[in-house]
This record gives C-alpha cells, structure tokens and sequence, in this order.
C-alpha cells in the first residue's frame, strides 16, 4: 500500500468515477484501475463495486475513506506550504479553464500574470465546463462558463466573474442574415440547429433558453468545441450558438444575431478547489482575474 494508491482512491470516491478520477490526476484509466486493484489486493476485500458507468464503495472501501482522505488533504497542505516557503519566485500555478474563458480570455490573462511574476511556472487545463470541475482536484483555479453544478469537491469556492452576451451565427448569405440584427427563438428554431457537445455551458443555457419559451429545438448537428460550431455554419449545417467574443475577429463570412427580445447572457465564475488554504499564486492569479 503506498500513499499515491490511498490518494487515487480518495479521488475515485469523490468523483464516483474512475475515468473523471483519471482526468483529475492526470492519469490514464488504467493507471487508476491498476492502483486500485493493487489496493485491493493488500486489503484482501472489495473496496468497490461497479454501479452503472460509477464506481460505489463497500463497507470496507467507507472505512478506509477517512483514512484516504485524511492523507489527501496532508499532502495538499503540504503542497501549500512549499508554496508558501517558495513565495512567489519560485511557484507553480495550474489552470483550468472551459472552451470560451480558455480561448479567448486566457491568454491575456497569463500573459498579464506573466509580466508580474516571470518565474511562475503555469500550467492549464482545456475542455468544457463539465470536464473542468470533474478536474478540480489536481487544479488550483480554474475559469467556467455557466453554473458549475452540485457536484463540487468539498471547500470550492464559487465567485461571479464577468458577464458574457451568447448570439446567433448564420453565414453572410443566410435568409435570416438579411432579415436584421436580432431574431426570437422562434425564428431560429425554424432552421437546423448546430450545437455544442453535451457538458458545454454554451449547451446548457440555450436548451434552457428554448425550453423556456416552449420552441423545440431541431438538431442538425452536434460537434465539439467553438470552432468546430463555427466551421459547420460556414458549411451551411445550420444555425449555431457561440459567444459574442468568439467571433470579434471573423473576416465576413458570418453574420452574428442577438437574441430577441431579451439578449441572451450567462455569467462566468471562477472556481478556487482548496478556498480555506489556497497557495499565494493562486490567490495572486484570483486577484487579477477580478481586475479584469
């Protein structure tokens, strides 16, 4: 039994699930099936069971919980007082972020921070909002778009950050392109939609926003990332949905849409997973994000 299989195991539990477990430790799936089973083996006893896509503990798997947990937080506050005792010439930072605050938001950010404090080493971490809190556990700060959901590690800290305006896509030749500045949801559920993959904050509140107003929604196609939404609008799939600021320096070929009556925004939020003792970087790196 060593101290790195009792912390994956720490990590399982609280995610329930052993690939979101990898993710967050930076592990391949195997890697942590391995720990565990070698874990298994010096208890002599199931630790676990499969439940569905999860993982559940047994009785013997919640006693050593504690005990797993309680070394956990030890490693992570020995974490933070090497950091402490480095101050901040020699730290490191790692990042998180989902699609828009990471691709448009970020790189200002880090090199902002850079210029303050050249000798930090950063790190970041893509994907989308789901994703990023499924990988709180190995982060110091990390930046999300829409509600971050109730499945939060225990201390995480939730802060409003900045508002974000979310518009229509159309190419420059599409009906609706000629037809004005905003449009219902109405009118743009009368054409295929192109849309996010599920887990993306971007997904969530448009399907909040037609549910609200009762218009179903027609999937013409569903694909990963902002580019890929963007690139399938320019190839006539459809209607799509980014971020204003996605599309700040499109060449043309894209018309944005507001959304009408009302535009449609959401707020970003930044995420601080070890609140009651965060490092001086990630709190140096918090502090600037909020000037922003």
């Amino acid at each position: 039994m060593t101290p790195e299989q009792l912390i994956t195991f720490a990590t399982v539990a609280e995610h329930g699930n052993i690939s979101h477990a990898a993710l967050a430790l930076h592990l391949s799936q195997p890697a942590v099936s391995g720990q565990l089973k070698l874990l298994q083996e010096e208890f002599g006893e199931p630790l676990y069971q499969r439940a569905g896509r999860g993982v559940r503990l047994t009785a013997a798997g919640e006693q050593l919980l504690g005990h797993a947990q309680r070394l956990r937080e030890t490693f992570r506050q020995a974490q933070a007082l090497r950091d402490a005792l480095r101050g901040l010439e020699r730290g490191t930072l790692r990042i998180g972020a989902s699609t828009t605050p990471a691709s448009y938001l970020l790189p200002y950010l880090i090199a902002d921070f850079r210029q303050r404090y050249p000798d930090i080493v950063v790190s970041t971490e893509n994907g989308n909002t789901a994703e990023i809190v499924a990988a709180l556990g190995s982060l110091d700060i990390a930046l999300i778009e829409g509600p971050p959901g109730q499945e939060l590690p225990l201390g995480t800290r939730v802060t409003a950050w900045r508002e974000d305006e979310i518009v229509a896509i159309v190419p420059s030749d599409h009906p609706l392109a000629a037809a004005g500045q905003a449009q219902t949801l109405q009118a743009l559920g009368d054409y295929p939609l192109v849309l996010r993959e599920s887990g993306s904050g971007v997904r969530q509140l448009v399907e909040r926003a037609f549910a609200r107003c009762g218009v179903a929604m027609r999937v013409g196609l569903e694909i990963a990332g902002v580019e890929g939404v963007k690139e399938a609008v320019r190839a006539g799939m459809g209607v799509g949905f980014v971020s204003a600021m996605s599309i700040r320096h499109e060449d043309g070929a894209l018309r944005q849409l507001r959304i009408a009556p009302e535009p449609l925004t959401r707020r970003f939020s930044i995420l601080m997973p070890h609140a009651a003792t965060p490092s001086r970087v990630a709190a140096r790196f918090f502090q600037l994000c909020a000037e922003q």
